[in-house]
């Protein structure tokens, strides 16, 4: 029987949102015929959510999806989850001017007059948190965006402006969305990423288990490591851009060890690579949604297993070069 999807819900979005949310930056011009052919099989598949941002493509990716919405008259159904405020040329643009002007252009590009889930796509931590927390909270007000959050942003920050919220009876940040996966992102993979990942975040997953943030996970499976496609001795041609990221971030000697545990755990349990990775993420004691960038509507339902598989603790512990002795828990 093939699994269905599941959903949870996020403070400040009436619709249920689901667990699996498909990412967009693939998607322009140049493959729109691609890009609706995965958007109607996700979506029938149960995946209402879907991830895009100001600056993939150049606005092409927030313009496709949009016609996609469009012209399904699926708009009162799905969650558009959008991101802004990324820098330009150098420039950091964690400003109330820059945040404004890009919700404005997204909404344009869109072909809609509310996003459902606003994520500021990377922090500027020498701007003070009070005026962004309140300038999110004024386009809230006038209608144009439902929840808001952080995307690579510290928890420290969002701490901080959630305490402002609070003292100023203000909306405060609903979501974060940082990186997470089995495999750690040892290098950022953009200047600024923040990853909840590795024994050096132990502190903030704890932070975010207690403060019940909805996570948004990007780069589930660590920009397609946790497919297995990256080895020991291939790493000196990358196929493309995307390729070359995913080598600079994750390929370092523990993460080749957390997938050769995945992989022996993965045929134990008659799963794929990137659904044990993927089950990994989703059996965290933290209230995850996962995005993924499935291509193809092939890619997509082979993720979907993965919302039935729940890892113990232990074995947990043992994919992640925790303990070296896994009980027989398989």
């Amino acid at each position: 029987m093939e699994t269905k999807m599941r959903y949870g819900q996020v403070t400040g979005v009436a619709k249920p949102v689901s667990i699996l949310v498909q990412g967009t930056v693939y998607f322009n011009e140049s493959n729109v015929d691609e890009a609706f052919a995965l958007f109607d099989a996700v979506f029938a598949h149960g995946c209402n959510t879907f991830d895009t941002a100001h600056v993939y493509g150049a606005g092409a990716c927030e313009r496709v999806l949009g016609r996609w919405i469009a012209s399904r008259g699926v708009r009162d159904e799905v969650v558009i989850l959008d991101k802004g405020a990324h820098p330009y040329n150098g420039k950091n643009r964690v400003t109330p001017e820059d945040i404004t002007s890009d919700i404005s252009d997204s909404l344009e590009r869109l072909g809609v007059d509310f996003i459902d889930l606003y994520v500021l796509h990377r922090d500027d931590e020498t701007q003070p948190v009070e005026p962004i927390v309140d300038i999110l909270n004024q386009h809230h007000r006038e209608g144009w965006i439902g929840a808001f959050g952080g995307s690579n942003w510290s928890y420290e920050r969002v701490q901080a402006a959630n305490r402002y919220a609070e003292m100023h009876s203000l909306t405060p940040f609903a979501v974060s969305s940082p990186q997470f996966s089995l495999p750690e992102m040892v290098q950022p993979a953009w200047e600024g990423c923040i990853s909840l990942g590795g024994a050096r975040n132990q502190t903030a997953r704890a932070w975010y288990a207690s403060a019940r943030l909805a996570l948004f996970t990007w780069s589930s499976l660590a920009g397609g490591f946790m497919t297995g496609k990256y080895q020991r001795h291939n790493l000196n041609n990358p196929g493309d851009y995307f390729d070359g990221v995913t080598i600079h971030a994750y390929a370092y000697e523990d993460n080749f060890r957390r997938i050769e545990r995945a992989q022996t755990m993965a045929t134990d349990k008659n799963l794929s690579l990137p659904q044990l990775g993927l089950a990994y993420v989703l059996s965290q004691p933290l209230p995850i949604f996962a995005l993924v960038g499935a291509r193809t509507p092939d890619e997509f339902v082979e993720n979907l297993p993965a919302l039935d598989i729940r890892l113990s603790a232990a074995e947990m512990a043992w994919l992640n070069l925790e303990t070296d002795t896994l009980s027989s828990t398989i």
